[in-house]
């Protein structure tokens, strides 16, 4: 908001300088209204100045702003990132596991799908162990 009004300030400020300058150098305007004028035109030239100042403060402020919403960005994507991954373990685990294979010996085994629901436990356990220990979560 406040650098589209020093952009709206700007264009307002920066015309007037010619037209002012132009209209004081008249031979028909008298000597105490050229005074006047050159008066106004000071006051013209620090206005923009402050203005041109203003807009460069704005800049850098700006970027800076931009600079913090991305690192909150890549913070969240790295967290929706993670969580993804966790998830896939179990995805990819039950995938397989849902093919119906007949040659598969866990599929026998008495305790195989406790050993493949302890295998999920743990790989997504792992990972999000090491994700929180990297700071991803």
């Amino acid at each position: 908001r406040l650098k589209r009004e020093v952009i709206q300030l700007k264009r307002a400020v920066g015309p007037l300088a010619g037209p002012l300058r132009n209209l004081g150098g008249r031979r028909f305007v008298p000597p105490e209204i050229k005074e006047y004028l050159r008066d106004v035109e000071d006051h013209l030239t620090r206005v923009r100045e402050q203005v041109e100042s203003y807009d460069e403060l704005l800049n850098p402020i700006l970027q800076a702003h931009m600079t913090q919403v991305t690192v909150a960005d890549n913070k969240d994507m790295r967290k929706i990132s993670a969580w993804g991954a966790i998830f896939m373990v179990p995805t990819a685990i039950a995938g397989v596991y849902g093919m119906n294979f007949d040659f598969m010996p866990e599929t026998e085994w008495r305790y195989g799908y406790y050993m493949i629901i302890g295998l999920i436990a743990t790989v997504c356990y792992s990972l999000y162990r090491g994700f929180r220990r990297n700071g991803w979560l």
